[in-house]
């Protein structure tokens, strides 16, 4: 049986328009705010409007089978105000679970035949926390063309570069052509813009020819604004709480059952209809849940039954704010299985002390000790007092395995959510840039590699939106501004609304003919190199022993059980974290240089010694030993490897 027909027979979506076999569609909508509910067929032999009937359970289900529609055909939902509104009222709106919306948020829904594509991935088996190096990216500004389509070419060299997957920034469809993605309002439907369902399948197919996993983003702690209908159909949204980008989603109010349905349901569906092998939950402490089991927790059970019955690894990864191992923990430990988290607090101590900032969350951190910190718990602030808070932060992480937290040193927030969207490159000196791409990919973590970093892109990553109602684009003018003023970075901020912006933010793959980004890959590709041959480096692989001085870092990786420790070797980093050249004391053995970043071929001026000899019978005297020390030049990082 091929995995495309075992899909088929392990799970199918029931909400939505499902096509059968004889062409008809089976139409089911959960719209308990309808006194009547109809679907119009626009064009075809079933045009015009069909009633649905009102089920029993669950409560508010209308549904109803309409002959002669086949795949291609667009509809709409008429909903009948049962008195929340103008009593009698009739409103014409999309789906809620609409597959695709070639029209855009207010155009009418089209029916999609889910088994139509013809996969080729039937022997792709995804890819482990620990075996994961992400690329993250941007559709619309990956390619000078911004489509699914396009971003096809560039998968090799993503692979031969070190990266295992790509994370695609979220594509539920978005009003207009230009945003980041959660602003998104039909979570069922790829981005129209971008290449509609079709698209998003060919790029996760191609993906996987490669030997790429796919992660994809997606928002279940807020609906975006503009094109939001679901207010007509049910209580999708509760006053109870608020998060930062509006009402909280109905996730454990009166007819919350559904609601959570609408969102598991998502989960499921793209992991069954689009293959995808991981999801980034955005945000996800600002998903509201005091019920008894969390939507978390249900959320990745289900998703992990689903990979298991399909035979592959399928990776729930959360962002969250609050350094809580909960996300990670088992459910029989109270916790909610996820896979992974991000963990911000890596990203904040290398920006705050390679940058020199300290306006908002970077007053938190400061100097190198923060990175040593970080590389031995995720969680600088695992309880301790967070002065930026005002109060004690986070819990600790311990045990739990390295694996299941993703760093990185730029990201799209952290480089969008800059007033003018400037990246590390436009910040750093070329030698800064180096030390801090070592940092992240000897880190011993998961690493996430944002679009065009690993090459020095130079232009901006801006943000950006299309809304047609100016009144929102002036919220979000005005917003823009107000979150920048913590960090106090003026009104220096590019206009959201404007072509210009978007523009702007596309990646200038071109730059690679130029040496100094050509080095910088090289750097990139040679350390993702490294990862993959030495198991000490992987997040499973080794035991890391961190230990710091004024300015520098030095950590060593011992190969972790019996097979990582007879295929890799002990390995040696060695970080200048400062402006000015450090000597950073050595351990006892004979130590080779596998890789320093002041390498000629990376840029630099070949300033680190090829080899070190620490005897044993020195060791003692570490520090004052005159040959225990190794010279490192301002801003460097360089790996040795244990001979004998």
């Amino acid at each position: 049986m091929s995995q495309s027909q075992l899909q088929q027979q392990t799970w199918e979506l029931e909400r939505g328009a499902a096509l059968r076999e004889d062409g008809s569609v089976h139409f089911a909508v959960w719209a308990p705010n309808a006194a009547a509910v109809s679907v119009r067929i626009h064009g075809g032999p079933a045009a015009g409007e069909h009633e649905l009937e009102r089920g029993e359970e669950p409560r508010g289900l209308w549904a109803g089978t309409v002959a002669d529609v086949g795949a291609g055909a667009d509809y709409t939902l008429l909903l009948r105000s049962n008195g929340k509104g103008r009593k009698g009222e009739t409103r014409e709106v999309p789906d809620p679970v609409s597959r695709w919306q070639p029209q855009g948020v207010h155009g009418p829904s089209r029916v999609v035949d889910p088994h139509a594509f013809d996969w080729s991935d039937g022997d792709w088996r995804g890819v482990s926390m620990a075996e994961l190096v992400i690329y993250e990216l941007h559709v619309g500004t990956f390619t000078a063309e911004g489509t699914f389509e396009s971003a096809i070419p560039r998968l090799r060299a993503l692979r031969e570069l070190g990266v295992t997957a790509i994370e695609i920034m979220p594509v539920a469809e978005f009003p207009g052509g230009r945003n980041w993605g959660y602003d998104g309002v039909d979570l069922y439907a790829p981005q129209s813009t971008y290449g509609g369902p079709e698209g998003l399948k060919r790029l996760v197919d191609a993906a996987h020819r490669e030997g790429l996993a796919v992660i994809l983003d997606v928002v279940y702690n807020h609906v975006g604004p503009e094109g939001n209908y679901l207010d007509s159909f049910g209580p999708y949204f509760t006053e109870a709480y608020r998060t930062p980008w509006g009402r909280a989603v109905n996730y454990d109010g009166p007819g919350s059952d559904e609601v959570r349905r609408f969102v598991l349901d998502n989960a499921r569906y793209w992991v069954h209809e689009y293959h995808v092998d991981g999801l980034r939950l955005d945000a996800v402490h600002g998903i509201f849940d005091f019920g008894a089991v969390h939507l978390l927790q249900e959320l990745a059970t289900l998703v992990h039954e689903d990979a298991a019955r399909l035979g592959r690894t399928v990776v729930v990864i959360g962002e969250s704010d609050l350094n809580d191992p909960k996300l990670l923990r088992e459910p029989e430990q109270g916790g909610y299985g996820l896979d992974g988290q991000w963990s911000d607090d890596f990203h904040h101590a290398v920006h705050a002390a390679i940058t020199g900032e300290r306006e908002g969350y970077y007053s938190d951190f400061g100097d190198a000790s923060l990175i040593a910190e970080s590389l031995r718990d995720p969680f600088v602030y695992g309880g301790r007092y967070s002065p930026h808070r005002q109060r004690r932060h986070g819990a600790p992480s311990g045990g739990l395995e390295r694996e299941h937290f993703v760093v990185a040193i730029q990201n799209h927030d952290q480089v969008g959510n800059r007033a003018t969207g400037d990246r590390l490159s436009q910040v750093l000196q070329p030698d800064q840039l180096r030390l801090s791409a070592a940092l992240l990919l000897l880190s011993g973590y998961v690493p996430l590699i944002f679009m065009g970093q690993e090459y020095g892109e130079r232009r901006p990553f801006q943000y950006f939106v299309s809304h047609s109602d100016e009144q929102l684009v002036n919220a979000v003018r005005e917003g823009r501004r107000k979150e920048f003023e913590a960090f106090g970075w003026g009104d220096e901020v590019p206009d959201p609304q404007a072509e210009s912006t978007f523009e702007a933010s596309k990646l200038d793959w071109q730059c690679l003919d130029q040496r100094e980004h050509a080095q910088m890959l090289a750097l990139y590709r040679d350390l993702l190199t490294l990862r993959r041959e030495e198991p000490g480096l992987r997040p499973d692989g080794a035991a890391l022993e961190v230990t710091h001085g004024e300015g520098w870092i030095r950590v060593l990786y011992h190969p972790r059980g019996e097979v990582n420790a007879q295929r890799g070797a002990t390995l040696l980093a060695l970080f200048n974290c400062s402006g000015a050249e450090q000597r950073v004391p050595l351990l006892a053995g004979h130590w080779q240089l596998r890789l320093s970043t002041d390498a000629a071929g990376y840029g630099g001026r070949e300033r680190v010694a090829a080899s070190a000899v620490l005897e044993p019978a020195a060791a003692r005297g570490l520090v004052a030993h005159p040959s225990a020390t190794v010279t490192l030049p301002a801003w460097s990082a360089a790996l040795f490897v244990r001979e004998g």
